[in-house]
């Protein structure tokens, strides 16, 4: 069996994790869960742990410091190719993207090595967002595609699906981004190598509970990331025949 992996990285998510974990388990798939929790003083770890110790597909994964989102996904994706998944995915752990649509990218990744979930294709899905925010996406979806040249509708997303040879393709350690350009790093870095990336349609909607790790910062480095990704790579704006 084509053994499934969801990653779900964690900063004071205690009032969400419960209830992600029930809304997994009742998936029509079977789907593990790994937890990467960066020492959130609410005490996520701690409930986390409580929850894998009850639930056998899963588990978590204990980091000693917040150091960015991009190294919390780098540490489980390592972790996943040390053991048998053969689809590992990604996403947030505040109901932002909806558990419900994890089969759908796990049916499209049988004929894909990325699966990029879409707010933006064939229209607007995204509910809660002030428009200020919502432009900001956009624009920088599109400020994305203009440098690197890639097709994708919502290239800074990060509902994710990959094919276990996509991440073996990938030299983790020298991932350079940290925040939310990671996202835009990895896709770029699978399709200039020619490997299949396919959209599929997505709701987002914002968090409820908790707060958003969205700063000036990660935006800041997201701008500047785009442009190191052409240089990288010889300001080719396509993968290699």
């Amino acid at each position: 069996m084509n053994k499934t992996l969801v990653i779900i990285p964690t900063y004071n998510e205690r009032q969400n994790l419960p209830a992600m974990v029930e809304r997994i388990q009742n998936l029509p798939i079977p789907v593990e869960l790994l937890v990467v929790d960066d020492n959130s003083p609410d005490g996520t770890g701690k409930m986390a742990d409580d929850l894998a110790a009850r639930h056998s597909w899963a588990h978590v994964l204990h980091r000693d410091e917040k150091n960015g989102l991009g190294r919390a996904y780098c540490a489980g994706f390592a972790w996943a190719l040390a053991r048998d998944y053969q689809f590992i995915m990604e996403m947030d752990g505040d109901f932002s993207h909806n558990p419900d649509d994890i089969p759908k990218f796990v049916e499209a990744a049988q004929n894909a090595d990325l699966v990029l979930g879409t707010r933006y294709l064939g229209g607007i899905r995204v509910i809660n967002w002030p428009l200020k925010r919502l432009l900001l996406s956009t624009s920088a979806a599109r400020y994305v595609r203009i440098i690197t040249g890639m097709p994708f509708s919502d290239p800074t997303g990060g509902f994710k699906c990959f094919r276990r040879r996509a991440l073996q393709s990938i030299n983790l350690d020298a991932v350079r981004s940290t925040g939310y350009s990671f996202q835009i790093e990895l896709t770029h870095t699978i399709w200039l190598q020619g490997m299949r990336v396919a959209e599929v349609p997505i709701v987002f909607t914002e968090r409820i509970q908790g707060s958003s790790k969205m700063s000036p910062k990660i935006v800041r480095e997201a701008l500047l990331m785009v442009w190191r990704l052409w240089f990288r790579c010889g300001l080719r704006r396509s993968p290699r025949k």
